[in-house]
């Protein structure tokens, strides 16, 4: 009984939840979490990034724990690539809030899969959500492998979530200013070898005013970066809009970035 009460205990307090509705025909992956001091700004305020580092942590979490995690994928020489975000906050928590991180895929096609996600409090407070796409690559070739039962295994596709849904593309605006170059760094890169989906988003952010408080932001993602490669930004600057594009030195995008400011949403 002990011993079936601390498993009970664990997988309430820490990761490991599925809700599934009345029906038992949408289901969700959750962890539990809660807001950092090392997670804030100078606002003691959860941060955009830390934001997207939940979301990433959720649906690797999600991975490993239905057997599709990075070193199953590894031996299928198989990965998923994040090809574009759009994630909208209405509040961002601050130090000490406990959280509830959540997320579903709710497609599947062809080599892509699309996948929601939710900020929630603890409470039941919805804060931030999300939708992504995702391009599932062979590492052998690098090119994008058409989807078999064995690589959605353990999946259960749910309702997609009700969100206004801006479009995977960003248009780019044609009044665009050069910022310095930026060398990718060791930091920069995660067990892929490549920058980090968050990094990218974080070096654009670093254009932003600092009265710019993102309501929502979108990256569309190109082409992967290494170590020692150089991005060229270019940013747009707009009353409610800064699009930030970070180049390389022919001037081809590796990402898109699109940040709105508080009181927008969508931007086609």
């Amino acid at each position: 009984k002990i011993w079936k009460k601390s498993i009970w205990q664990n997988r309430i307090l820490n990761r490991i939840c599925i809700i599934f509705d009345q029906e038992e025909t949408k289901v969700w992956y959750h962890f539990n979490g809660r807001v950092r001091y090392s997670e804030t700004n100078e606002n003691g305020l959860l941060t955009l990034p830390g934001i997207l580092n939940y979301f990433q942590d959720c649906c690797t979490f999600h991975s490993e724990d239905i057997g599709q995690g990075m070193e199953i994928l590894k031996k299928r020489s198989r990965v998923w690539v994040l090809s574009s975000w759009q994630v909208v906050i209405d509040r961002y928590p601050a130090m000490g809030e406990k959280l509830v991180i959540s997320t579903a895929p709710y497609d599947f096609r062809g080599f892509m899969g699309m996948r929601n996600f939710i900020l929630d409090t603890i409470d039941g407070e919805r804060l931030a959500w999300a939708n992504t796409c995702w391009t599932h690559i062979n590492t052998e070739t690098g090119l994008p492998a058409k989807l078999t039962s064995e690589d959605t295994k353990g999946y259960i596709n749910v309702a997609k979530l009700e969100m206004d849904y801006a479009p995977r593309k960003i248009s780019l605006p044609e009044k665009r200013e050069k910022m310095n170059e930026i060398v990718i760094q060791k930091h920069h890169l995660d067990t892929n070898h490549h920058v980090n989906n968050c990094q990218y988003v974080q070096i654009a952010e670093g254009f932003l005013p600092e009265d710019f408080r993102i309501r929502q932001m979108r990256a569309e993602y190109k082409k992967q970066a290494k170590l020692h490669d150089v991005f060229y930004p270019e940013v747009s600057f707009e009353k409610e809009k800064i699009t930030v594009v970070l180049n390389n030195e022919k001037g081809q995008p590796y990402a898109i970035v699109e940040f709105l400011k508080k009181g927008d949403y969508i931007q086609n």
